[in-house]
């Protein structure tokens, strides 16, 4: 699905809550409801390995920041098909870093993607060289309260099981801005680095209380010890948001 080097990659991707216009027509669609975020500060120089060539950690209050991120995502389509039925839902939960490249696109970069369905990891590890892996994941809700669960099928079972309990407080911080406000990841594959580029509406984030956690995933993405700590912040969005994805396009060497 990438394309040809630099192409559309427009202006430098910055942060504002307000998506920039993709560069093209969307390929992907999806609809993704009930999102927790959780992160955690994180050395600059352990993040650094961890990502592609070309891009380095983005920092706020100088630390990096490692995201474990889940959602309930339905609606997934190719445009301009249908939604898939069925398989076109499933909980996600994934792993992120904050990456900036040297044009200035600042973006994130996935460590793991856990999915609830063999067909959409087939196709987001052909399309895009994500690391989606496949497993059990669930979402349950509970008023104010929402809990999310994975279990990779995999040798080791890698697994996380975490609970969040939003205080209905708004929060518009320029830190939650910096975690949020993301409109493009960075990928390596076929030995470059790309930019993909995405864009939905202002997230609605709420602060939280995390009310449970016993995970695995963090540190099978490569960085042990970091969610053994307290998270430096917890949100949740209850809302529901259209997201498309445009081509991912070389950035330039």
């Amino acid at each position: 699905m990438p394309n040809a080097e630099g192409r559309g990659i427009g202006e430098p991707l910055s942060i504002d809550p307000v998506a920039p216009p993709l560069p093209g027509l969307p390929v992907i669609r999806q609809s993704w409801s009930d999102v927790a975020f959780l992160h955690w500060r994180a050395d600059p120089a352990l993040v650094a390995p961890l990502l592609p060539p070309g891009v380095r950690p983005d920092e706020f209050d100088g630390s990096s920041w490692v995201g474990l991120i889940a959602f309930l995502l339905s609606g997934h389509r190719f445009l301009p098909l249908p939604p898939v039925p069925v398989l076109g839902t499933f909980v996600e939960v994934n792993v992120r870093l904050y990456s900036v490249d040297a044009l200035g696109n600042r973006a994130v970069v996935f460590r793991s993607l856990d999915a609830g369905h063999l067909l959409p990891v087939l196709a987001a590890n052909a399309s895009f060289g994500l690391p989606y892996r496949w497993a059990r994941t669930a979402m349950r809700r509970d008023g104010d309260r929402r809990e999310y669960a994975v279990r990779r099928h995999d040798a080791r079972r890698t697994r996380s099981r975490f609970a969040v309990r939003t205080t209905g407080e708004p929060d518009d911080s320029a830190l939650t801005r910096f975690l949020t406000a993301r409109w493009g990841l960075h990928e390596a594959m076929w030995g470059r680095t790309w930019l993909a580029r995405n864009a939905h509406g202002p997230w609605r984030a709420e602060r939280a209380v995390l009310e449970r956690l016993d995970d695995g995933v963090v540190a099978a993405a490569g960085l042990p010890g970091v969610a053994d700590l307290p998270p430096g912040s917890v949100l949740l969005a209850r809302m529901t948001q259209r997201v498309d994805f445009s081509l991912a396009r070389a950035v330039p060497r």
